[in-house]
């Protein structure tokens, strides 16, 4: 297995434009990320950017970035065109997907999705924390993944994601967007339309179950902030200055 990491950004993000050269303790916060990725060991790193400032300010940090087509509807589409552009022979057959709004995210859960695709025969791999309280299980905006796991094991496969509430005993695991592929299943999910129950749901791996892609989660130990809005990119910044 040979993986690299990609980080999908572009400036035009609905809720917080202009969010990847948001300032956070005096880095970019594509800048963290990919010194997150970097830490990880689980690979190089490329930034898959839709504008030509985040290719300035990563090669400014000393990254690597290439630039993507900007109306490319999805990460996951930047992603396999960044892919294409910088290894056209295919060396890389896993990629590992890391957002480009998760300037905090452990390198840890990033070498260990990288471990349970070398582990497993998983087309895609991804990962789950617990929930963070009782109100995620009826919060629409906390995806929630459904799992073949018992009590005591630390990873399992996917049968559904969502945003319903869940009831009954056992715990709720909130999905944490990272994704590492099978540079196939990359190609053929991103190969495919949207599916009923993606558009259904607004979740895309949803997809990748409908076409019978097999997913994989491993829990971590809590999910990282996601910068998705003014709120978060404030508590990005108060966290930056503990």
């Amino acid at each position: 297995m040979n993986p690299i990491i990609v980080i999908p950004a572009r400036m035009a993000a609905t809720r917080l434009p202009g969010k990847p050269l948001a300032d956070i303790g005096g880095l970019p916060m594509i800048v963290r990320a990919l010194r997150q990725a970097e830490a990880a060991k689980a690979g190089p790193v490329v930034v898959a950017a839709g504008d030509a400032e985040i290719i300035e300010a990563v090669e400014t940090a000393g990254g690597r970035a290439v630039l993507t087509d900007p109306d490319l509807p999805s990460g996951s589409d930047r992603v396999l065109a960044a892919l294409e552009a910088v290894d056209p022979q295919g060396a890389h057959d896993v990629v590992i997907n890391l957002q480009g709004d998760m300037p905090f995210v452990e390198p840890e859960v990033l070498a260990r999705t990288a471990d349970l695709m070398a582990r497993t025969g998983c087309d895609i791999a991804t990962a789950v924390a617990a929930e963070a309280s009782p109100a995620d299980r009826g919060n629409p905006d906390v995806v929630k993944a459904i799992l073949t796991m018992v009590n005591g094991e630390w990873e399992g496969r996917a049968l559904y994601f969502t945003r319903s509430t869940l009831y009954g005993d056992g715990p709720v695991w909130r999905h944490i967007g990272i994704y590492g592929y099978r540079r196939r299943a990359l190609e053929r999910f991103c190969a495919a339309p949207p599916s009923p129950l993606e558009r259904r749901e607004k979740l895309e791996q949803l997809r990748a179950l409908e076409l019978g892609l097999s997913i994989h989660a491993v829990v971590c130990d809590a999910a990282p902030l996601s910068v998705d809005n003014p709120v978060d990119l404030e508590a990005a910044r108060e966290l930056a200055g503990s």
